[in-house]
């Protein structure tokens, strides 16, 4: 073999060898990579009706799985998951709606010994969905007053007293438009099951007292006359798009005053790319925010806290769910094309009991609807 031939062969083997130890190398370094980020199996999740379109969502699986997290998720109500608080047995996270239930599955960790934490990367105000003619009425007899061109500001202490006093809709003044002998209400879910008719139960309850309710002796006999808020409807849905379904698909005939979420209309006027032209929305004041408070029982739970919290992208996307995020102006931005009219900053709010009272009071209207 010529001298040029073995320096020709030297050099193909020094590559060779250069290739081999590049790709060994490179290898150690996705294997290191993927050790820092752990491992790819599903993190288990237990989560509540409000929040599984989001998470079917293929753009979200498709960003937690680039990122490592995937998830396999079970919705359960919300006031059964403290039940999933079992040491060795406890999901990833869990995900409910409302810090009510949130603070049960917290204290049932606190006392089973399993560290948590909480966050809330979504969120949307308590809401009563209505139409223009029903406004007016309000209006014009002081439960209510226009916040903007379609958008209402209701005085709950005075629609809460109205409705104890079962007034009917024909007897307020001004109500030609809606001259029924119905009695004047707002629609809810059924409170027995519903974590909506519970933030209703909260709402109406400080209207009556003044105040958040702190104590067992107020509670009970104020729930006990809140009940026939509840008993009056007469059937009630057990699910929270229910009531929502009944305002949209039946209308005013059947649903004058829903109390729903504000991220249900939000979504349906987006995924509709506009609302009907009496549907307007009437913001209690004081209301509650319905918090969807994400609890990591995990470190890797605690990474999807931080992704759904931090990424645009998925914030976009809850938005697109009508969820608000932290930052307000996407939210608006994303509404505003519909026509739906919603409130930019909502500032009357107030908490609701603790969930002991909660639960308290739940039980008294529980046993009233029964009799």
């Amino acid at each position: 073999m010529s001298r040029l031939s073995k320096v020709f062969l030297t050099l193909v083997l020094l590559a060779g060898f250069g290739a081999a130890l590049f790709f060994a190398l490179r290898g150690q370094q996705a294997t290191v990579a993927e050790q820092a980020l752990g491992p790819t199996t599903d993190l288990v999740g237990v989560i509540a009706l409000d929040v599984e379109p989001f998470f079917k969502d293929e753009r979200v699986r498709k960003i937690l799985a680039d990122n490592r997290l995937p998830v396999s998720v079970t919705r359960v109500g919300s006031r059964e998951m403290a039940a999933k608080v079992v040491p060795g047995q406890m999901p990833d996270f869990i995900f409910p709606s409302g810090v009510v239930a949130a603070n049960q599955v917290s204290d049932a960790a606190r006392k089973a010994g399993i560290a948590v934490a909480q966050s809330s990367p979504f969120h949307t105000p308590m809401v009563i969905a209505s139409w223009a003619p029903v406004a007016n009425i309000l209006v014009a007899n002081g439960m209510a007053k226009p916040l903007g061109e379609r958008i209402y500001g209701v005085d709950m202490a005075q629609l809460t007293a109205t409705m104890l006093a079962k007034k009917r809709w024909k007897d307020l003044k001004e109500s030609k438009a809606y001259d029924v002998g119905r009695s004047v209400l707002v629609s809810t879910t059924d409170v027995r099951r519903s974590n909506s008719a519970a933030m209703y139960l909260a709402l109406t309850s400080y209207a009556v007292h003044g105040d958040v309710v702190t104590d067992r002796a107020t509670a009970v006999p104020l729930a006990t006359r809140l009940a026939e808020l509840f008993k009056r409807q007469g059937y009630q849905e057990n699910y929270v798009n229910g009531n929502f379904d009944d305002y949209v698909a039946i209308g005013i005939g059947k649903t004058p005053m829903a109390f729903i979420y504000e991220n249900q209309l939000v979504h349906y006027a987006l995924e509709k790319k506009g609302i009907g032209a009496d549907m307007v929305l009437l913001y209690p004041q004081p209301t509650i925010v319905n918090k969807v408070v994400f609890i990591a029982a995990s470190a890797r739970a605690k990474a999807l806290a931080d992704l759904l919290a931090r990424n645009a992208e998925l914030q976009r996307i809850a938005v697109s769910y009508g969820f608000r995020v932290a930052d307000t102006s996407v939210f608006m931005q994303a509404v505003k094309p519909t026509g739906l009219a919603v409130e930019e900053r909502i500032t009357q709010v107030i908490d609701p009991p603790s969930f002991d009272l909660m639960a308290e009071m739940i039980e008294v209207v529980t046993k009233e609807m029964a009799q």
